[in-house]
């Protein structure tokens, strides 16, 4: 082994960045939520962190990144880590493969729990448990082999950095079609649903956006170059997207909001994701402005306009994020970008992307539907009124102390 101590602790330290990333998220979603639904949602996002660690450790590693069996599905030989321990891998020469393995992990937790805004509010808790490990396994495993663990799409010359295939698009399209087969939230349309706590969506934005330095830079997967330009062109494209929507949301509505700040920076977080090592500084900017311009109007116009209840967004800013970033990756990739004079690349991620459309969105269907014979995916509608924090859980997030609330009744007063 030749393990660069350096890189090993960047890579420590990257991990770390994108492990708080899921309960960024958490309180991302759980502030856009209502208040009777906020534990669920945030729930959605730490079960994730349990079961698909798990998950990962037995069998998904090695569906993921074992040897490739046809450039469709990772081999067994790592099964339980089998043959990690004291090695080095050849896509990480210079770091423990451990290290990988749990970098690569993080990656594996937060995308299933992405697909949780999409069915916010409305799904029973053990089948979104059952759906994710289900959905982890046939669907997130193979697609990352097929991008990172030299599957057919890394044979066909796809680009993806850090995720826009593999996380985003899959996240997004599979939480489009979950919230489609559940069904609007009861009363979408004709009751207001504003977020309950936006600084809390603002606080797990902000976690977001600095777990998203370890989620890009550490795609390097060390400590160099392509890191460094991988930093920086996140926070720029970050940057740009918080602005776009900003001022796009000032000109349709008449005032900019905090929310809408908050999420452009994500959709720019997402839309530079598969370009962040390709890209120059200033195609990151474009990237990103683009990136919130796209996700604004997905999320304020065409949601309005088809109708569906994609109750926090997770398609109008992960779907269509990770969509733009992919094809945007075609274009402004430094080497081999239709910039330069080439389209290859350009086809091989257009490719990529409707590759990832269907992949994601067939597999979900029929897992919802393979779990739908077996167990109800939705609550009934009286759970759904009371509250799934209670329903599903039995607690609250904001318990009434008032005199005859809960503090009450338990010192025995009337």
């Amino acid at each position: 082994m030749n393990i660069n101590s350096g890189d090993t602790a960047f890579m420590l330290v990257a991990t770390a960045l994108v492990m708080l990333m899921t309960p960024g998220l958490a309180l991302f979603y759980g502030g856009m939520a209502r208040k009777k639904h906020v534990l669920n949602t945030i729930m959605m996002s730490l079960a994730a962190l349990g079961l698909i660690s798990v998950q990962w450790v037995v069998f998904g590693y090695t569906l993921s990144f074992g040897p490739d069996w046809q450039g469709i599905i990772g081999g067994l030989e790592h099964l339980g880590l089998q043959g990690l321990a004291d090695k080095t891998l050849p896509i990480a020469p210079s770091i423990p493969a451990f290290v990988f393995m749990a970098f690569q992990l993080m990656f594996a937790i937060i995308t299933p729990a992405l697909i949780s805004g999409a069915i916010a509010e409305r799904m029973r808790f053990g089948a979104y448990l059952l759906f994710i490990l289900l959905w982890a396994t046939l669907i997130y495993d193979p697609l990352a082999h097929w991008v990172w663990g030299g599957g057919w799409l890394a044979k066909l010359g796809a680009l993806d950095f850090a995720g826009g295939l593999v996380v985003h698009i899959s996240s997004g399209v599979s939480g489009l079609v979950a919230a489609l087969v559940l069904g609007k939230r009861r009363g979408y349309g004709h009751e207001p649903m504003a977020p309950h706590q936006v600084p809390m969506t603002v606080l797990g934005a902000g976690l977001l956006w600095f777990g998203w330095f370890g989620f890009n830079a550490g795609s390097a997967l060390g400590a160099n170059a392509t890191a460094a330009l991988a930093l920086v062109t996140t926070n720029t494209a970050a940057a740009a997207a918080a602005l776009a929507w900003m001022f796009l949301e000032w000109l349709h509505h008449g005032k900019p909001t905090a929310l809408g700040v908050a999420s452009g920076a994500v959709a720019g977080l997402v839309a530079i994701t598969p370009a962040a090592g390709f890209v120059s500084v200033l195609s990151a900017l474009a990237i990103g402005a683009i990136g919130g311009a796209v996700c604004y109007f997905g999320v304020a116009i065409l949601k309005k306009k088809l109708g569906y209840d994609d109750a926090l967004d997770a398609f109008g800013c992960h779907g269509l994020g990770g969509t733009w970033g992919a094809i945007a990756t075609g274009i402004f990739a430094m080497d081999g970008g239709l910039i330069s004079g080439k389209t290859d690349l350009l086809q091989a991620e257009i490719i990529s992307v409707a590759a990832t459309y269907l992949f994601a969105g067939i597999g979900t269907y029929l897992i919802l539907k393979a779990i739908n014979l077996f167990l109800p995916l939705r609550v009934e509608a009286e759970e759904e009124v009371t509250g799934l924090d209670l329903t599903q859980h039995g607690e609250e997030a904001y318990p009434d102390f008032t005199l005859g609330g809960p503090l009450s009744s338990q010192l025995g007063m009337k």
